[in-house]
């Protein structure tokens, strides 16, 4: 090996399969529960544990290999198996709607409380120096002093987030007490189990990233405002060498 190599001392960013997510995580779920959950084949019970294995592997898969995503992995299994739980130990199908809102509400919370002690997730997800040119940004602020400006519209898109997660809470409540009326532990219950979750993507996850787009185009409009910088100007150019790497990697 070349000891003179460029390296960039990073590991790689794991590749993003958002097919293979949906996959396991919500197709092949959906599919068990609803037509291999019957008496002639896996049974309730059966249909429910084979269905919920899939997300629970895929999740466990994800916080040993991808790190850098563990507390979703982790949080994710946790929801899984808080469904197993329900299902399998037959509890009261009510609790189940309690369960879906209870996941992004405390995300929502987490989110808010992060930004009152100074770590404004929304910074960390879409105004980072991996998709913007923040450098460049900060320096036009300071220049045209607009930094007090840029940081208080920052807040507001972080609220706009805490927003998103408050949104799938409430839909997640109300397309469990729509869709979920059954007993817990019967074939009924599993099937409407599954088209509740072959539903919470168009319903829920579609609208929830669509609201993400429209909070990184509020950054990006607001600091376009503030700056006079163009998109391009701002987002991170692949292609220009890094100039913060040490003289001896460049």
């Amino acid at each position: 090996m070349d000891k003179n190599q460029p390296t960039t001392g990073q590991p790689a960013e794991p590749k993003q399969r958002p097919f293979i997510d949906l996959l396991v995580s919500i197709i092949i779920p959906s599919v068990i529960l609803m037509k291999f959950s019957g008496p002639d084949k896996l049974g309730a019970t059966g249909g429910l544990i084979v269905a919920l294995a899939f997300p629970v592997v895929w999740g466990i898969y994800e916080l040993l290999v991808n790190r850098k995503r563990n507390w979703v992995a982790v949080l994710g299994v946790i929801s899984v198996l808080l469904t197993g739980g329900i299902g399998l130990l037959e509890i009261d199908s009510k609790w189940l709607a309690v369960k879906e809102a209870a996941i992004p509400a405390v995300i929502g919370i987490g989110v808010l409380v992060a930004s009152k002690l100074g770590f404004p997730l929304v910074r960390k997800l879409l105004f980072n120096p991996a998709i913007m040119n923040t450098e460049k940004i900060d320096e036009e602020l300071l220049k045209k002093g607009n930094t007090e400006k840029f940081e208080t519209r920052l807040d507001r898109a972080n609220y706009f987030f805490v927003g998103t997660f408050g949104f799938s809470a409430v839909m997640n409540f109300v397309l469990a007490k729509w869709i979920v009326k059954s007993d817990t532990g019967t074939t009924a219950f599993n099937e409407e189990l599954g088209r509740m979750t072959l539903l919470s993507y168009p319903v829920i996850a579609i609208p929830s990233m669509l609201m993400m787009v429209g909070i990184f185009f509020y950054i990006w409009k607001t600091a376009n405002k503030l700056t006079g910088l163009s998109l391009e100007d701002m987002l991170v150019n692949q292609d220009e060498p890094d100039n913060n790497r040490p003289d001896e990697e460049k």
